[in-house]
């Protein structure tokens, strides 16, 4: 599956037209099934119905092929780098990003930049948000900071089911990360990937391949969900390798940085084509341009669950909310 991440797609081959036979009839048209009708026939009819002859009644439009029942389950999914809670005027105010978290009201939401300090909250920033919004922590720590840690994290209304990291650092460069978090939707499985690449183009060409071995190789038990801050400014291999592994159709970046005058689409959420996105933007509240130095984006998805879909929980061998 890594080679989707980074091959190009195939050129299209070309073949010579081979030239027609002179002077050959062509063949009879055939004539049309009976359930299609003959356009010619209609048009003569037509002509005839307006010289006084009855003309043939139109016919009928086929139905639309209704999509398999099943539970659908709206999902919103947002992305935020939250500068260590540290906004454009220089002040560390933790409040103000969970304010804007709950302007957005996220099932989900994956952070970048966060400080998990050794003392209580707000030195903990982590564990404040999660306390303070009323929702579970995963936290995907990428390198130590004084008496702390510092990465990504995971907050979630929904069950965890687990979790997993993956290491990208590079040499010389600072320590990054991807964060896996499976998570319970309605009977199934999501698994929501949470990254921060670095600022170097070759630095994420190879955390690319790496990424892509993490998020190819991961055992799937459902959806899956990418999101983070790439840090590619304009349209480049990043962006190419993942909309040709993630078939979502909103194809149009946000521009998320820096957030009082957004220049670069920094920030962005990928998913896989079983869910159904319906729309994705940059929030850009007043309180979200100051906040921090990036805007968070998000992504309203549906889940869809089919009437005889395998129920995740046996896979992971954990029991289902309420039993």
């Amino acid at each position: 599956m890594g080679g989707r991440f980074l091959s190009p797609p195939a050129a299209r081959s070309r073949s010579a037209r081979p030239p027609a036979p002179a002077r050959l009839r062509a063949a009879p048209r055939p004539a049309p099934p009976a359930d299609r009708p003959d356009r010619r026939a209609l048009a003569r009819g037509a002509r005839g119905g307006a010289r006084g002859g009855p003309a043939p009644a139109p016919p009928a439009r086929p139905r639309r092929r209704t999509r398999p029942g099943g539970r659908v389950t709206p999902l919103v999914v947002a992305s935020y780098n939250i500068h260590r809670g540290v906004g454009l005027d220089r002040r560390r105010d933790l409040d103000r990003i969970v304010a804007v978290i709950r302007e957005i009201s996220p099932d989900i939401v994956g952070l970048q930049e966060v400080v998990r300090g050794a003392g209580p909250p707000p030195e903990d920033q982590a564990a404040h948000l999660a306390r303070a919004l009323g929702m579970e922590l995963v936290m995907g720590e990428t390198r130590s900071l004084g008496d702390g840690t510092f990465g990504n994290a995971v907050l979630t209304r929904l069950r965890v089911l687990g979790s997993d990291r993956c290491d990208l650092s590079q040499a010389a460069r600072e320590p990054r990360g991807c964060l896996r978090v499976d998570l319970a939707v309605d009977g199934i499985a999501l698994h929501l990937f949470n990254c921060h690449l670095g600022l170097s183009p070759a630095e994420r060409r190879r955390q690319l391949r790496l990424l892509a071995d993490f998020v190819g190789a991961s055992t799937r038990l459902g959806p899956r969900v990418l999101m983070g801050d790439f840090n590619e400014w304009h349209r480049g291999p990043i962006t190419r390798g993942l909309r040709r592994e993630f078939v979502s159709r909103m194809r149009r970046l946000r521009r998320t940085h820096p957030s009082v005058f957004p220049l670069f689409p920094l920030d962005r959420i990928y998913w896989d084509a079983e869910l159904e996105g319906e729309a994705f933007h940059a929030h850009r509240s007043r309180l979200a341009r100051l906040a921090s130095d990036h805007l968070p984006v998000v992504a309203r998805l549906q889940v869809r669950r089919r009437e005889r879909a395998a129920p995740a929980w046996a896979a992971v061998g954990v029991r289902p909310p309420g039993e």
